[in-house]
């Protein structure tokens, strides 16, 4: 499914992923592709998100972003947003 992670100032994160863990206002929640679609409240928290295929080195990413050492999790620390799901499109207006 392919994932954008846009805070007021940048876009943080744009690309193909497996599955993305959220904050949800009544606990954690995890989507996957071909969820139901779904619009919902974060709380402030970590967003994991399991990528599709390992990040390339070259690829710049902003200092809030967190990957693993595989390259192939990474996580974002957000304090509140809103995201939405819809035919296997994740968009997460992070704060």
């Amino acid at each position: 499914m392919q994932l954008e992670i846009i805070t007021p100032e940048t876009n943080l994160f744009s690309g193909e992923v497996v599955a993305v863990q959220l904050p949800g206002k009544d606990g954690l929640f995890q989507v996957l592709n071909s969820h139901a679609p779904i619009i919902s409240t974060l709380t402030s928290g970590t967003v994991k998100v399991d990528l599709a295929e390992a990040l390339k080195s070259t690829k710049k990413l902003n200092k809030r972003v967190v990957v693993d050492a595989s390259n192939k999790v990474l996580t974002v620390d957000i304090t509140g947003g809103v995201v939405e799901v819809v035919n296997n499109k994740l968009i997460l207006l992070a704060e």
